[in-house]
Formats: structure tokens, C-alpha cells, sequence
């Protein structure tokens, strides 16, 4: 295992738990380099982007990393769940409001990555919180995560009939 790769496991250790690194970049991710520092930028699998590393040291979760680590973390962890009315907003890649917010995962902080879910649990977004899991509950206005990432609509909506759009 590369140098690099143990880096950005441990970087995913300290933001989302101890253990978490080795799910969500399991051996066979490969690590771009910044050109400029040498450092990690982005982290791939099987060439699909999985995250970025922001400028503060933190990981940014594309949808794509933000499945992984739905499936590795369990509970409510990182979890905020949307209203029914907000699905086709957020699907749309518009920023959650407060007073959408139907729970969240309490111990959620503002800049936290935030996976953004239906009632049921399918994931439906990833972004940042904007306020605290229990703010984002609490108040009716303002921004409860500002998306980054969506799912497409084929791939969480069903039709009416039960089959897949698109």
C-alpha cells in the first residue's frame, strides 16, 4: 500500500471514524498529486472520483464516495433526512432548507460532510451542513446542507408503475 493511499485512510479515520478509511479506499484506489504541492488531491477506484482533499486537510465526498460511506457507517451517522416535498429540490441539486429537514444525525457539525437521504434511507445527495443536526431540526428557514453532489433521478425514483425511470 502507497504512502499516499495510508494518508487519505487516515484523513477518513479522523472525519468519519476509526476504521472508515479502509471501506471507503479500499486497495486498489489510486491517489492523484497535486502538481503544485506533490501532496493528494483526489482519490479514485476503478477510476470514478470518489473524493477531493479540500484545502483545510478534509475529504469532500463526491455521490459517488458518499455511497461507500453510507454502506460503512451505520445508524444515523452523517445522515440528514429529507422531507418528501424536498426530494425532487435536492435531486435537482438545490441546497436543503431547515424546514424541510423530517431528523438528522444530532452530533452532524456546520461544514460536516452530510449525506442527504429520504425517509427510507436511499441516498439522495452529499453536501455540507450549513448549522448543527440539531439546529437544522429545529429551525423553519435558512440552508440545512448546501448540496454538492446528486443522484440522478433514474437512479432513485421510481415510477409509478415500480420500474426505473429514464
Amino acid at each position: 500500500m502507497s504512502d499516499d493511499l495510508r494518508y487519505v485512510r487516515k484523513i477518513a479515520d479522523y472525519q468519519f471514524g476509526v476504521g472508515v478509511g479502509r471501506l471507503l479506499f479500499p486497495d486498489g484506489s489510486t491517489i492523484e498529486l497535486s502538481k503544485g504541492t506533490g501532496r493528494p488531491r483526489r482519490v479514485y477506484l476503478d477510476g470514478v472520483l470518489l473524493a477531493t482533499v479540500r484545502p483545510d486537510g478534509l475529504l469532500a465526498l463526491t455521490i459517488h464516495g458518499a455511497e461507500r460511506l453510507l454502506k460503512a457507517v451505520g445508524g444515523r451517522r452523517f445522515r440528514v433526512y429529507a422531507d418528501e416535498r424536498a426530494v425532487e429540490l435536492v435531486l435537482d441539486g438545490r441546497d436543503l432548507m431547515c424546514g424541510y429537514v423530517a431528523d438528522a444525525d444530532e452530533d452532524l457539525l456546520p461544514g460536516d460532510e452530510a449525506l442527504v437521504v429520504d425517509r427510507s434511507g436511499r441516498l439522495l445527495a452529499v453536501g455540507r451542513a450549513a448549522v448543527s443536526g440539531r439546529t437544522m431540526k429545529s429551525l423553519s428557514e435558512g440552508v440545512a446542507v448546501r448540496i454538492r453532489g446528486t443522484k440522478t433521478k433514474s437512479e432513485e425514483m421510481p415510477s409509478k408503475d415500480g420500474g426505473e425511470r429514464g
